[in-house]
């Protein structure tokens, strides 16, 4: 296990949600701070660093993989959009650490080279720099019990070897569209990458059962992949998390959902499924917006059966 530090600054609201994102390059080529992505394996923890206090802990699920920019709105418009994504389960912490108040425990623990923080507590201006174990240790001690906690915690981690049947494999034979994009086409079949990130910038949780841990939910396709467009493939408001038993239930059908969030159960469904995984008959999990909404308009009408 290694150890990290992330700055996150104007995107921590983005990718505390679940994942790291930085260009493969920089303006005049690699820089360490991103080839660092690519050293980052699954189960590594992760230091989360944004407006002079560590606010998050994260493990990371998978490897970087390269990835487009997820949807930060207007943040990092002049970042290049072909990048590095890591997949990573955040925690915040109940008691963010202001780190400059704690130099006189970490100071003497700061790597010589490519060092996070500057000796008065200052972060060095760049994303992501590596932890030595003896930093790790100090940073633990002034986080206190929420670090062994959180680094203790279970995690579904995935490091995602694909094996591409023939629909991927058709899919990786377009001439029209970059590598990095056929790879994303791909994982958001399954899910992951890229669309799981955009997924997870606008829900936060499975709406049935409030799970909130997002290595073990799945981002599901509202309007299903195969009838997708590309930029439907990969569109946060086309997915939803889910809990693996919901998500079985709303791909096949079996269940779907109301613009004004309540959900409708099929007639081709035997209740007593629903009994025996503890979900109510009678739901209502929050209303969706606008642009959801279009999307559960299609699976209601062409998914659900009735």
């Amino acid at each position: 296990m290694s150890y990290w530090w992330v700055n996150l600054g104007e995107t921590y609201k983005y990718e505390v949600k679940g994942f790291m994102w930085s260009p493969q390059l920089g303006a005049r080529g690699p820089v360490p701070a991103y080839e660092n992505m690519k050293k980052i394996v699954p189960g590594d923890v992760i230091f989360a660093f944004a407006d002079t206090y560590i606010k998050a802990i994260g493990i990371a699920i998978t490897p970087a993989q390269p990835s487009p920019k997820p949807d930060f709105g207007q943040k990092g418009t002049y970042w290049d959009n072909e990048g590095w994504l890591v997949e990573v389960q955040f925690t915040e912490l109940a008691r963010p650490i202001r780190i400059r108040e704690y130099m006189e425990l970490v100071g003497p623990t700061l790597p010589e080279k490519y060092s996070p923080l500057q000796a008065n507590g200052n972060a060095n201006q760049a994303y992501l720099f590596g932890v030595p174990d003896e930093m790790a240790k100090a940073l633990a001690v002034v986080i206190g019990s929420e670090f062994s906690v959180i680094t203790s915690s279970p995690v579904n981690l995935n490091p995602d070897d694909l094996e591409f049947d023939s629909v991927e494999a058709s899919l990786r034979m377009r001439m029209e569209i970059s590598e990095t994009e056929k790879l994303q086409l791909v994982k958001s079949r399954r899910g992951q990458g890229l669309f799981k990130a955009n997924v997870r910038l606008v829900e936060s949780a499975c709406r049935v059962t409030g799970v909130n841990q997002i290595s073990m939910l799945r981002a599901s396709h509202v309007k299903p992949w195969s009838v997708s467009d590309d930029h439907e493939k990969i569109d946060g408001f086309n997915g939803l998390l889910l809990a693996p038993h919901v998500d079985h239930l709303f791909d096949k059908g079996y269940i779907t959902f109301e613009s004004k969030g309540e959900m409708v159960i099929s007639p081709n469904l035997n209740v007593e499924i629903l009994k025996k995984w503890s979900i109510p008959e009678i739901l209502n999990v929050g209303s969706f917006s606008s642009e959801q909404s279009e999307y559960l308009d299609y699976h209601n009408g062409s998914v659900f059966l009735t």
